[in-house]
């Protein structure tokens, strides 16, 4: 299991935001944070304050990430040329992991890194195992022969809470995914706002 599948939720209460979509979520009943003071009335944050709270509502979204494992990928971002703040975002969803929750072959983020783990994966007929894998334009991505009738697979197709974006071509009868191409900001369907520019400031004063 990853280290947060229990405990999830607790980003969203922290975040005041239902980052996922997910109809679940504690903040679809109550707005404020967690603990004996939630309810007090939030005071108005510094710039570090968004800066950080835009980090890690950004990496939160993407499940199990380490804060190495981020500033690598925002090392890298900024390595890249182009835009930073899109190229972490398009690095972030070449994750093979995202790439398995955004094609609603499982519910949730979580579940996709464990699916991965698992061996349940195929990249252009190859098992590949590791959730950090980086899918390239043109990959085919497909579940398993013996795990397409999960129920965790069966359950996620049928979700209606989230659309399978445009760079993805996904045919859900054979449980295969192409990845047409690398997106930015814009084509990525988050259910909350995402402000990459500020996790850019953050690594770039810290």
């Amino acid at each position: 299991m990853t280290k947060r599948t229990s405990a999830k939720y607790k980003i969203d209460r922290r975040m005041g935001e239902n980052i996922w979509g997910r109809p679940k979520s504690p903040v679809n009943r109550r707005e404020y944070g967690p603990g004996q003071h939630g309810q007090r009335r939030k005071g108005k944050l510094s710039d570090f304050g968004l800066q950080l709270r835009a980090k890690q509502k950004l990496k939160g979204y993407y499940g199990d990430l380490t804060e190495k494992q981020f500033r690598r990928i925002y090392k890298e971002a900024e390595r890249v040329k182009g835009d930073t703040g899109e190229n972490l975002i398009g690095l972030l969803e070449r994750r093979l992991d995202a790439v398995v929750y955004r094609a609603k072959f499982v519910p949730t983020v979580f579940a996709a890194r464990q699916f991965v783990n698992h061996g349940h994966v195929r990249v252009n007929g190859k098992k590949v195992n590791i959730p950090s894998y980086r899918v390239k334009e043109g990959d085919l991505i497909e579940v398993r022969d013996r795990s397409k009738q999960m129920a965790l697979v069966m359950e996620a197709a049928a979700l209606p809470e989230r659309d399978v974006p445009d760079y993805l071509d996904v045919d859900h009868s054979k449980m295969t995914a192409t990845f047409t191409r690398t997106p930015g900001l814009g084509d990525v369907p988050y259910p909350v706002m995402m402000e990459p520019n500020l996790v850019i400031e953050y690594y770039a004063q810290n």
